[in-house]
Parts: C-alpha cells; sequence; structure tokens
C-alpha cells in the first residue's frame, strides 16, 4: 500500500488490477488483503490515492471515521469472514468532521442537528484534551493534533468494542495501522501499529 501511494504522490500511478480479467475473477469471491477504515471526505478515495486494484481493499468510511455498531460489524466480517490480516484506520488533516467537534466546544457555538452532532461527539474528547495539554481553546486549537489524538482513540474504542477484533490481534493474526494523509501532498504516513499479523506487510 506504500509503494502504490508513492506511485500516486509522484505521479506515476499503474491502476492495477482494474481490468476485465480481474473483474471476472473476483466475481466468485473477495478476499482482500487489507480492510480500511476512514473518513467519508470525497479527497480520500482509498483504491485511488493508494493505487490499489478491485478486490484489494475492503473499505469502510463514515465522516470522521468515527466507530459505531456498523462500522465494527463490518471491520469484524473483513476480519472473521473474509480472513483479512491488515486493518488501516485512515485519518487526514483538514478533517470537516474534526473541525465540527472543535467548533462545538466554543462556548457560543451553535447547536447542531441532532444526527450531525451524534457523528461528532466521539471527537471531542480529543479536543478536550488537546485544549488542556496545549492551553488552548476552541479557536486556537491545533485541528491537526486534535485529529492525531482521535486517531489513537478510533484505534483503542474498536479494540474496546471488538472481542473478536482483539482476540485476533492479540493471535497474531490482525494488525492494526493507524495513517495520517495529508491533503495537498498526497501522503500517507504510518503513526503507529498495534498488533504484528504475520501477513500484514500490506
Amino acid at each position: 500500500m506504500l509503494e502504490g501511494n508513492a506511485r500516486f504522490v509522484s505521479g506515476t500511478p499503474r491502476h492495477p488490477r482494474q481490468d476485465v480479467e480481474r473483474r471476472h475473477e473476483l466475481a466468485g469471491g473477495q478476499r482482500p488483503r487489507a480492510a480500511l477504515f476512514g473518513c467519508s471526505d470525497s479527497r480520500l478515495a482509498a483504491e485511488i490515492i493508494f493505487d490499489e486494484g478491485l478486490g484489494d481493499l475492503f473499505v469502510v468510511r463514515n465522516a470522521g471515521q468515527v466507530i459505531s455498531d456498523s462500522v465494527v460489524g463490518s471491520l469484524e466480517y473483513a476480519v472473521e469472514v473474509l480472513g483479512t490480516p491488515l486493518i488501516v484506520v485512515l485519518g487526514h488533516d483538514e478533517c470537516g468532521a474534526v473541525r465540527a467537534a472543535i467548533d462545538s466546544t466554543d462556548v457560543d457555538a451553535p447547536p447542531l442537528p441532532a444526527r450531525i452532532w451524534r457523528q461528532i461527539a466521539p471527537i471531542v474528547p480529543a479536543v478536550r484534551r488537546v485544549q488542556v495539554s496545549d492551553g488552548t481553546d476552541a479557536k486556537t486549537v491545533d485541528a491537526e493534533h486534535v485529529g492525531r489524538e482521535h486517531l489513537r482513540d478510533t484505534v483503542n474504542e474498536l479494540l474496546h468494542s471488538s472481542e473478536l477484533i482483539s482476540a485476533a490481534v492479540a493471535d497474531g493474526r490482525v494488525a492494526i495501522v493507524g495513517v495520517n494523509y495529508r491533503l495537498a501532498e498526497g501522503t500517507a504516513v504510518p503513526d503507529f501499529i498495534v498488533g504484528a499479523a504475520t501477513d500484514a506487510d500490506a
């Protein structure tokens, strides 16, 4: 995946495994080499930024890469049914959901629609921690720092929410990698890894 991202960054993507033969090959089933859970941001099309093809990635996305029952169930399906050895959790800079969570902590912040608030509320603890540690407020807090904290929270919450995935990590069958993507540069930079699956070298 990192090699594919390097090709994307340099402007030399190969667009592998996107032909008719690959489509026919996958018609009977799939065995993706990685599951990717990331933000729904339109600038984070996983197969493009990692220069992957059909059947390579099992992709789950929502605004702000926030853990939910549907996310956990989807990732458990990837691990247990599809045998995927690697989960990539992808955060990014200039995230609208992170910005909304930050803005919501301002004393003068207008109320958000209920469903949007429920979506961004899990990001607020990361905002609060960064504000306390850095001595900042909603207007001065470092959004990238918040995003990195939220990325770690997301992985921790996934492990807390899924006994199946936690056991797979403990058994060495699955690794989880937290990755930060930079929009302007196009670079995907691994930040931390949990576990060490023997096949998790995607």
